[in-house]
């Protein structure tokens, strides 16, 4: 069902007043999450890519790429677990992803049936890697205008790929690369071979488990 006639949303037409209009919460620096608004520096920024890092010396920091949602600025930027993060809380919807037309994506809102067409700025280029026809997902609104979607934390997908395990290779801690049926890599136990289906984090595309029939 196509619904309504779609908006178009541009990001060059949209202007954001940094006005205080939002509500923020507190979270930790690596619970940042792409796709997570967050004020930083006077600004609100989008989270499009996260990378988790143990350095030799040193606390694990979390390597995080945002996107000013004004201007489209970008700012790398690294939190430590122990520093606070004030995450925008912004008017949520739910929507059902329909059908994508080149970098244009397309969304019906699950109770007024409206649709409005994203560019893939507004996702990310990770994230929607992720997104499958009649996925349910989280848009964000600014003074009424979408800033940000959001994937469900998980998802599952068949592994098309996977390295053959290496003799003595049976630990349960070691894992081999495998390939996604998305076309992203991640890492898996010894155990699973190609065409099985995984659960998989949408955040950094973890191995989380092996599906349930």
């Amino acid at each position: 069902m196509r619904g309504h006639p779609s908006r178009v949303i541009n990001r060059a037409a949209l202007e954001f007043q940094h006005n205080g209009g939002y509500g923020t919460m507190k979270i930790n620096g690596n619970a940042v999450r792409p796709g997570n608004i967050i004020e930083h520096q006077g600004r609100l920024w989008r989270a499009t890519k996260i990378q988790h890092t143990q350095p030799g010396k040193g606390g694990a920091y979390l390597q995080v790429e945002l996107k000013d949602i004004r201007d489209g600025t970008k700012l790398n930027e690294r939190f430590r677990s122990s520093e606070t993060i004030e995450r925008v809380r912004l008017d949520q919807k739910q929507f059902q992803f329909l059908f994508v037309d080149g970098d244009d994506y397309t969304f019906m809102d699950n109770d007024t049936y409206d649709q409005v067409t994203v560019h893939l700025d507004f996702i990310g280029e990770d994230a929607v890697r992720f997104l499958q026809e009649g996925m349910n997902v989280e848009m964000e609104f600014y003074e009424d205008s979408p800033i940000g979607v959001n994937l469900p934390e998980k998802v599952t997908l068949e592994i098309t790929e996977a390295d053959a395990v290496v003799k003595g290779q049976t630990a349960s801690s070691s894992y081999k690369p495998a390939m996604l049926e998305n076309g992203v890599k991640t890492l898996v136990p010894p155990h699973i071979e190609a065409g099985t289906h995984v659960v998989v984090n949408t955040a950094d595309a973890s191995y989380v488990e092996r599906a349930k029939n």
